[in-house]
């Protein structure tokens, strides 16, 4: 099943702020997207002031989440918990979305 732009862009957050800042393939890697769409994601979150792009002393590249990505993902926690509905309709959606 195909994940959402939305998805994507939690997972990315969700991964980098369980640690250090990564660099791509690291976050490619856990998130299990080729590279090419994991920039364009990388982009729209460093637009959106959700994620930041460190280089230190000429060495590549690593990202970070930000604190506003990290009050993003506490409020869509937050959310989640207040829903739990789109979570059902989703699973729903899921079992029910390949016999129609």
């Amino acid at each position: 099943m195909r994940r959402s732009k939305l998805v994507m862009y939690l997972d990315i957050l969700k991964v980098l702020e369980h640690g250090e800042p990564m660099r791509p393939t690291q976050i490619m890697y856990k998130v299990n997207v080729c590279y090419k769409f994991l920039e364009q994601y990388l982009s729209f979150l460093i637009e959106q002031n959700l994620v930041e792009r460190k280089v230190a002393d000429g060495k590549r590249a690593k990202y970070a989440v930000t604190q506003k990505g990290r009050d993003l993902l506490r409020t869509y926690g937050e959310l989640k918990k207040a829903l739990p509905i789109i979570e059902e309709n989703r699973n729903t959606q899921m079992l029910f979305g390949a016999l129609v």
